[in-house]
């Protein structure tokens, strides 16, 4: 076997072994039938947070949320929750606003248990803790 053929051979497996491991990619994080979204501070910029929700077993949904900036934290959470209504299925899970900063996302019958994580967020000052309850 040449040397040519020995490296495009490692690197086609490779590429398999790369592409086996990203098929077996799974949510890792914590599971739980409720999560609770802590928003803390007001937003000093514009911009957007992408959340991610990933019901065990079924395809991960991202919800972005658009912010203006000076929305007091309140507001951040009045945003979110409604951008989580927005996003989705009704029939899958329950929002609703808690204490005013605090935002619950509950999944209903049944929708499996699912993780939940900030993915990316450019909104200066803003602070978001993600709880499981």
């Amino acid at each position: 076997m040449s040397s040519t053929m020995k490296t495009r051979f490692t690197g086609i497996f490779l590429l398999f072994c790369v592409l086996t491991l990203l098929s077996c990619v799974s949510y890792s994080g914590g599971l739980s039938n409720k999560w609770r979204i802590e928003v803390s501070e007001g937003a000093k910029s514009s911009g957007a947070m992408v959340f991610r929700v990933s019901p065990k077993g079924q395809p991960a949904i991202d919800v972005t949320v658009h912010i203006n900036d000076g929305l007091r934290e309140n507001m951040v959470a009045e945003a979110i929750k409604d951008a989580f209504r927005k996003q989705l299925p009704s029939d899958g899970y329950h929002i609703e606003r808690d204490d005013g900063e605090d935002v619950l996302v509950k999944r209903r019958r049944n929708t499996p248990r699912f993780g939940l994580d900030l993915v990316s967020s450019d909104v200066k000052a803003v602070r978001i803790n993600l709880d499981k309850e």
